[in-house]
């Protein structure tokens, strides 16, 4: 139970590539490029971060038959602009959903859809935990028939190399998509709402991480699934693919539109293509009703972060990281001269050839004494530059050297030493 706008130029409905019949053609979705599951993953990362208005007939069809599986009249559908709208009418309205007294949960529509998809869960893990046992002895199989034939021929598919289908969807779908659409779009959503008790959030589309899991196994036929199981996969995809948040209750289910505008970029060094929201100069998402949240590098920061940061706003400011965040946005340069800060100590950075290592005194206002270690990354960043970050480090030192071999535990004589950082 957990549903942001990248303006994209992909056509309304991508489509993923035809079934895969043979088992040598569905290894080829866990071949060495990875290429085929990264088309697949990208569709879903579409639908999640989609900015489009919502298929209102589409999610409201879906919902009616989750309503139906569970034995339950179709509700009334209520559509709001945005989650915070959502939030705001169901604490307006008293609605919530009904724990029951027998232990046996919420005795309730969100409650019955609930245990419904949770059951189905249960019976597709299963599936897939006998399949990736089949897969194992297939494996064994193969190499037993390889011993002195084609055994030292080089092999392109990860699951003749023995790793499992399981964990390799596993990494390229649920885990990445979740890292962007759950953990990145609905965290941010979730800053915007009007507290809630006793209700259960559906997310809409940034549910696409367990769905896509599920939905790739079945698709290309690495497991088999019963009729029920594939027929929720379908309603699921239908409400990740056409809707935003929403909530069930025994008369009403409320319905959010999706976000107006969403912004993202990669995260650095990511393996599976995640993405985090930023923008630097307005909302990195935003609603109809004009919700939104300022975000920079998966940051979520006060809106002045973006739109205004100054040295007396930074100095007030007591969380670290929207801290960071103002000081990186007008750069430390200006923000050391604006703010007066003193230099301690500075001296070439032995580790990053070409680059400084400085202290500096804390301003004053930060409620917490010590010194700021300013060191520019090892590393280059995605768009060829390193990036100049602070570190806060305790007061007693007076050795730039020094500070900076605290932060990887050593001394500073042994950071001296070093030869290259990252």
């Amino acid at each position: 139970m957990s549903a942001a706008p990248i303006r994209s130029s992909v056509s309304r409905r991508a489509t993923l590539p035809e079934k895969l019949d043979l088992l040598d053609e569905r290894m080829l979705l866990f071949d060495e490029d990875g290429l085929a599951l990264e088309t697949i993953r990208n569709v879903w990362l579409e639908r999640g971060l989609c900015t489009r208005p919502a298929d209102r007939s589409t999610a409201e069809s879906s919902v009616a038959q989750l309503y139906r599986r569970s034995a339950l009249p179709k509700p009334e559908f209520v559509w709001v602009p945005s989650p915070r709208a959502g939030s705001a009418l169901i604490v307006t309205e008293g609605l919530s959903t009904k724990m029951s007294f027998d232990g046996t949960g919420l005795d309730c529509a969100s409650g019955y859809v609930a245990s419904m998809f949770s059951a189905s869960r249960r019976r597709m893990d299963a599936r897939i935990e006998r399949r990736r046992i089949d897969w194992q002895i297939e494996h064994w199989q193969r190499e037993r028939r390889s011993v002195g034939t084609v055994r030292d021929l080089p092999s392109d598919h990860s699951a003749r190399r023995g790793i499992s289908p399981q964990r390799i969807v596993r990494a390229a779908m649920w885990e990445s998509l979740h890292t962007t659409l759950f953990d990145g779009v609905a965290a941010a959503i979730r800053t915007m709402l009007t507290p809630v008790a006793g209700a259960v959030t559906w997310y809409g589309q940034q549910e696409a991480h367990r769905i896509a899991y599920y939905d790739t196994f079945r698709r290309y036929g690495i497991s088999t699934f019963d009729s029920e199981d594939r027929e929720l996969l379908e309603v699921q995809t239908a409400l990740a693919d056409s809707t935003g948040w929403w909530w069930a209750f025994d008369n009403v289910c409320i319905m959010a539109e999706r976000p107006t505008a969403l912004h993202a970029e990669p995260i650095p060094g990511s393996a599976q293509g995640e993405r985090r929201l930023h923008h630097s100069d307005s909302p990195a998402i935003e609603f109809e009703d004009g919700t939104n949240a300022f975000v920079l590098h998966g940051a979520i920061v006060p809106d002045w972060v973006v739109l205004d940061p100054t040295a007396e706003r930074i100095a007030q400011e007591r969380n670290v990281e929207i801290r960071r965040s103002a000081i990186e946005r007008i750069g430390w340069d200006t923000y050391i001269e604006i703010a007066g800060l003193t230099l301690v100590d500075e001296t070439d950075d032995p580790g990053n050839a070409g680059c400084l290592i400085q202290l500096y005194a804390s301003p004053e206002g930060w409620g917490r004494s010590g010194r700021i270690l300013l060191a520019v990354n090892g590393s280059l960043e995605r768009d060829g530059h390193r990036r100049r970050y602070g570190l806060h480090v305790p007061g007693w030192f007076t050795s730039a050297l020094d500070a900076a071999g605290w932060t990887y535990g050593i001394t500073g004589s042994d950071y001296a030493r070093l030869v290259r950082r990252t």
